[in-house]
């Protein structure tokens, strides 16, 4: 799962020269600019300090972000608690017809000081100075306040600092800041966001004796001698609804519900594939609610063999792998209680087993699956699947946040036309498979796979197989999107794209 908050304020701050290389534009302000740019420049002027060979101008950003939101969704349960989810600041190249460096790193600092964003646009000749009003420059912060440290007050802390290296310098930036965002939230630092940087050994050397000499210079004894400009970002207030700066929370929510996918242990699996995990949803009136005397608590399950029918539970409780009786379950969100287990093939009564979940003497559910064995097999042939997304709309508002449905079955299902042509296939889970989002009319990827150790885009399944929650708010309105998917294909070591694209249309309202 995956949200997005934008940016609320953002700024460009430099001490670099006008065009007439004598004035710097050290008060201008382009907080209203819909690009940012991050650069340095080493030995456009000679100094007078004759210990300095060569003059310094820098280029930082100021980006700001609503923490109280996310602070909000986090409270309400919308996004996980600490150690669940992960947070990224993702700002999006801006191609430029100027040179662009390569190979070097930015640093993006937590800021120290508040600053307001201003109202300039001048990226060219810095001609919107901000003269002691509203606004921030290079060296004052906010109206009458001036930063403490000329080019901006930032963290030098190792959990508010983070460093991305550029190779070819048109990358976008993407670095997992999750330590400072809970840190924000917590309150245990102040939000006045986040300044980006050509990281020190990047930014344009300057001597102790240069800075007493110019207010604008930034004391770099072993900084850069040469130059590094310019990299460039859309900012906030750019008309490219995708570009814009966000801080992206992304967390694993799928459930792997192994109730019509329980395997009996086998010599021949891995450990993690001898173990299932059985699912437990408690539905009142039509919503997850958490059982009240169990709350978040541990929960037992104890397992027995079917009746002579097969049609409830019989006998006494199974002695587990561990030589227990009872498993010991746990909470895994909001009204929803999880247990694993293995079972190995000598066990008795394999048709049919029962699960029945319990606390304090009191019985809260009883379900059944039916455990399969592996298939010995004499070809690596992977799975071929026919999928549709069954409850898919034709359009959706922004504010729509919705769990969609795949229907999923083997692609060669193929029943006998005299005697089996009514027979419905049954549903077959895929079990790692992940969905992305592109605009149709130009392809452009609104949400691409995220498989990594995040795995933000993975899909859920149970007994109804597989589903995914998405937040249509993710979407510019106005558009049609698609819906793609991947499966992992275990015998290829890869993600395998499947052919079906799913339509649907964005609105307003």
């Amino acid at each position: 799962m995956l949200f997005r908050y934008t940016a609320s304020a953002d700024n460009t701050i430099v001490s670099a020269y006008q065009q007439n290389l004598k004035t710097r534009g050290s008060g201008a302000n382009a907080g209203l600019a819909d690009i940012v740019e991050v650069f340095s420049i080493y030995g456009r002027q000679t100094p007078a300090t004759p210990s300095t060979t060569a003059s310094q101008e820098l280029s930082r950003y100021l980006v700001k972000f609503p923490i109280g939101t996310i602070t909000t969704d986090r409270t309400s349960g919308k996004i996980p608690a600490s150690g669940k989810v992960s947070f990224y600041l993702r700002m999006f190249n801006a191609k430029t017809s100027k040179t662009v460096p390569r190979e070097f790193k930015l640093g993006a600092h937590r800021i120290t000081e508040d600053w307001e964003e201003g109202i300039g646009l001048d990226l060219e000749g810095y001609k919107d100075l901000v003269k002691g009003n509203m606004g921030s420059d290079w060296i004052q912060r906010k109206k009458d306040s001036m930063w403490t440290d000329v080019g901006g007050t930032y963290s030098l802390a190792e959990d508010e600092y983070f460093e991305q290296l550029f190779s070819d310098g048109l990358e976008n930036l993407e670095m997992n800041i999750t330590p400072l965002v809970e840190k924000w939230i917590a309150g245990t630092a102040d939000n006045y966001g986040m300044l980006v940087k050509l990281s020190g050994a990047y930014e344009a050397s300057a001597s102790v004796e240069y800075a007493a000499e110019d207010s604008s210079v930034i004391v770099n004894a072993t900084g850069a001698t040469t130059s590094y400009y310019t990299k460039r970002f859309f900012a906030r207030g750019t008309q490219f609804f995708f570009k814009r700066p966000v801080i992206e929370a992304r967390w694993d929510d799928s459930i792997r519900d192994d109730r019509t996918n329980f395997y009996l242990s086998s010599a021949r699996a891995p450990a993690a594939d001898n173990l299932n995990t059985l699912y437990f949803y408690n539905i009142i009136r039509g919503r997850l609610v958490d059982i009240p005397s169990v709350g978040t608590n541990p929960i037992l399950v104890s397992l027995y063999s079917g009746s002579s029918d097969d049609s409830v539970p019989s006998g006494s409780k199974l002695i587990l792998y561990d030589g227990k009786y009872n498993l010991t379950g746990g909470w895994t969100s909001t009204g929803i209680y999880s247990c694993s287990v293995g079972i190995t093939a000598s066990s008795p009564a394999l048709s049919t087993m029962y699960d029945v979940w319990h606390s304090g003497g009191v019985e809260y559910f009883t379900g059944s699956f039916e455990p399969l064995k592996y298939d010995t097999g004499t070809t690596a042939a992977p799975l071929q699947y026919y999928i549709n997304i069954s409850n898919l709309k034709d359009s959706y508002s922004i504010e729509d946040t919705v769990r969609l449905t795949l229907y999923s079955r083997n692609k060669d299902w193929e029943p006998n036309i005299y005697t089996v042509a009514n027979a419905t296939p049954d549903v077959v889970p895929m079990i790692s498979a992940s969905y992305r989002v592109y605009r149709i009319v130009d392809g452009y990827p609104a949400v691409p796979h995220g498989t990594g150790s995040d795995y933000h885009t993975g899909l859920s399944y149970d007994v109804s197989g597989n589903y995914f929650d998405f937040d249509m708010g993710l979407l510019e309105a106005g558009y049609s999107y698609g819906f793609r998917f991947s499966l992992y294909d275990d015998i290829a070591q890869s993600w395998q794209e499947q052919g079906a694209v799913f339509k649907f249309k964005v609105e307003e309202f």
